[in-house]
C-alpha cells in the first residue's frame, strides 16, 4: 500500500491535543517517581525500620524493573495496542503506588517499587509511541514533542520540590499516594479521547528468547553500575554482573538477527539517525544525572538548605527546560537541521556545567548556581524535543513501541552509569584532597572545613568529566544524525499512519 494511502487527514483525530494532556500527565508521573521518593527516603527508612545497607533497594528495585523491562514493555504496547497498554500501565502504577504508601515493612516497600518499575516500563514506551502515531504533521509534531520533552526533562526537578513539600508538611507516604489521583485522571481521559491508528499493531509472535536475554542483560547492567557505586568497581560481584551483562546482551543481538519476529528489530537501532540519537542522548544523560545528584548534595550538605528550599532552587532549570522545549526548539526545528539543534543544546548545557566547575563553599546561589541551572535546562530542553521526535522518525508504525522503548532505555542506562561513574570520581578526588590538606593535629571545625572543601572539589572535578561527555555527545550527533529540517524536507520521512479509529 502506498505511503499516501496511509496518511491521516489533518482533522482525523480532532482530540489529539486533548490526548496529549493525558499522555503528558502520565509521563510526568513516571519521571516524578524517579526522584520524588528520594527526598522521602530518610523518613520512610526510619518509619519502616529499613537498614542502611538495604535502603538502596527503594531506588534500585524501581530502576532494575523499569530499565530491564522497557524493551519488553515497548513490544507489548505494539502487540496489545498502545492505548490499551497505556491504560493498563497507569492502573497498575496507581495500584503499586497505593501499596507503597500503605507499606508497613521494608519488604513491602521494595516490592511496591519494583511493581512501579514494571508498570512504568509498560507505560513510558506506550505514551511516546502514541505521540509518534497520532501527530504526523511536522509542525504539530514539533509542538507535541516539545511539550512532552519539557515534561520528560523537567519532571525530575519537580519531583524534588514536590517530594520535599509532601514529606515536610504531610507525610512521606504521600509521595506514593499523590500518584493515584493523577493516574486515575490520566487513565480515564486517555480511555475517552485517545485514538490509535487502525492496523498499526505488530501481531507477530512474542520473541521469548529475546525477552529473557534483554531483560536479564539490562538488569545485570543496571545493577552492576548500582553496585559499583556502593561496593566499588573492583568488587567480584560487580565484575561478574558486567561480564554477565556483556554476554547476555551479545547473545541478544545475535538472537535478534536470526529470529523471524525479533523483540527489537535491528533495523530500529542500525538506522544512523535513530542510533545516533540513542547513543548521544544516553551519553548526555550520564553527564546530567551525575551533576543533578551533586547539586542536590551541594545545596543540602554544603549550603545547609532544607529539602524544600533545595527543591525550589531547581526551578530555574525547569524554566529553562520549558523554554527550550516549547519555544526555542519547535521554532528552530523547522529552520535548522535537527542534528545542529541537538548539538547546540548539548553545548549550551555544557556552558551551564562550566559555571558549576567554579563552585566553592561560599559560592552565591544567585551568581553561580542559578545561571548554571538555567543554561543546563535550556540546553537539554533544546535537545530533548528533537531527540524524542527523531527516536521514532521514519520507523514503521508496528515498531513505534519498541523504538520509543529504546529512547527510554538509553536514558535509564545512562542515568545508572552517570550516578555510579561520576559519584565514584567525586568520592576518590574528595578522599585524596582531604588526605593532602588536613593538618595534624586539627580542630574539629578545621576538619569539617577541609572535608567540605574536599567534597566541593570532588564535585567540580567530576563535572569536568561531565562536560567532556556532553562534547562527545555533540560530536556523535553531528557525525551520525543527518535528517535536515524536520519541519520541511524531513516531513517526508515521518511515520506513515493510517486513518485513526477507536
Amino acid at each position: 500500500m502506498s505511503r499516501t494511502a496511509f496518511k491521516a487527514p489533518g482533522d482525523a483525530h480532532a482530540e489529539r491535543w486533548k490526548a496529549l494532556v493525558f499522555i503528558a500527565l502520565a509521563q510526568l508521573i513516571v519521571v516524578l517517581d524517579a526522584t520524588i521518593v528520594n527526598i522521602a527516603l530518610p523518613s520512610a527508612q526510619q518509619d519502616l525500620g529499613i537498614s542502611d545497607g538495604d535502603r538502596q533497594w527503594v531506588v534500585t528495585a524501581y530502576a532494575l524493573a523499569f530499565g530491564g523491562l522497557l524493551l519488553f514493555g515497548g513490544r507489548m504496547a505494539d502487540l496489545w495496542g498502545r492505548k490499551r497498554a497505556f491504560v493498563i500501565g497507569l492502573i497498575g502504577f496507581a495500584a503499586a503506588s497505593a501499596l507503597g504508601g500503605a507499606a508497613t515493612t521494608g519488604t513491602t516497600m521494595f516490592g511496591a517499587r519494583a511493581l512501579q518499575g514494571v508498570f512504568g516500563a509498560l507505560l513510558a514506551p506506550a505514551a511516546l509511541s502514541l505521540l509518534a502515531v497520532m501527530f504526523t504533521d511536522a509542525k504539530e509534531r514539533a509542538r507535541a514533542f516539545g511539550i512532552y520533552g519539557a515534561i520528560a526533562g523537567g519532571g525530575s526537578a519537580v519531583g524534588f520540590i514536590l517530594g520535599g513539600v509532601l514529606t515536610e508538611y504531610l507525610d512521606w507516604r504521600w509521595t506514593f499516594f499523590v500518584n493515584i489521583p493523577f493516574a486515575i485522571v490520566a487513565a480515564a481521559g486517555a480511555y475517552v479521547v485517545v485514538r490509535e491508528p487502525e492496523g498499526s499493531r505488530n501481531r507477530s509472535p512474542l520473541d521469548i528468547p529475546g525477552v529473557v536475554l534483554s531483560t536479564l542483560g539490562l538488569v545485570s547492567l543496571v545493577y552492576g553500575f548500582t553496585r559499583a557505586e556502593s561496593h566499588g568497581w573492583g568488587d567480584t560481584t560487580t565484575i561478574s554482573l558486567f561480564g554477565g551483562a556483556l554476554v547476555l546482551l551479545l547473545a541478544f543481538v545475535v538472537t535478534e538477527a536470526r529470529v523471524k519476529a525479533p523483540l527489537l528489530p535491528l533495523r530500529v537501532v542500525t538506522d544512523r539517525n535513530r542510533g545516533g540519537v540513542y547513543l548521544s542522548l544516553g551519553i548526555a544523560v550520564i553527564a546530567i544525572f551525575g551533576t543533578f545528584l551533586f547539586l542536590t548534595y551541594y545545596l543540602q550538605v554544603v549550603k545547609g538548605y532544607s529539602p524544600v528550599k533545595s527543591g525550589f532552587c531547581f526551578l530555574p532549570m525547569v524554566a529553562g527546560m520549558t523554554v527550550g522545549s516549547t519555544q526555542i526548539g519547535p521554532r528552530l526545528m523547522t529552520r535548522l537541521p535537527a542534528q545542529f539543534l541537538m548539538g547546540s543544546g548539548f553545548l549550551v548545557a555544557a556552558a551551564g556545567m562550566f559555571l558549576l566547575t567554579q563552585l566553592e563553599i561560599g559560592s552565591s546561589y544567585a551568581s553561580t548556581v542559578l545561571p548554571a541551572l538555567a543554561l543546563l535546562g535550556l540546553g537539554m530542553g533544546m535537545t530533548f524535543m528533537p531527540a524524542m521526535s527523531l527516536a521514532t522518525l521514519g520507523v514503521e508504525p508496528r515498531d513505534a513501541g519498541v523504538a520509543s522503548a529504546m529512547i527510554n532505555t538509553s536514558q535509564q542506562v545512562g542515568g545508572a552509569i552517570g550516578t555510579a561513574l561520576l559519584n565514584t570520581i567525586a568520592a576518590s578526588v574528595t578522599t585524596s584532597y582531604v588526605q593532602d590538606h588536613i593538618a595534624s593535629p586539627a580542630t574539629r571545625p578545621q576538619q569539617r572545613l577541609v572535608q567540605l572543601q574536599g567534597v566541593v572539589h570532588g564535585y567540580t572535578t567530576a563535572i569536568w568529566f561531565a562536560i567532556g561527555m556532553l562534547v562527545l555527545a555533540t560530536l556523535i550527533v553531528l557525525s551520525l544524525v543527518n535528517v535536515g529540517r524536520t519541519g520541511r524536507e524531513g516531513a517526508e520521512d515521518e511515520v506513515a499512519v493510517p486513518v485513526v479509529t477507536h
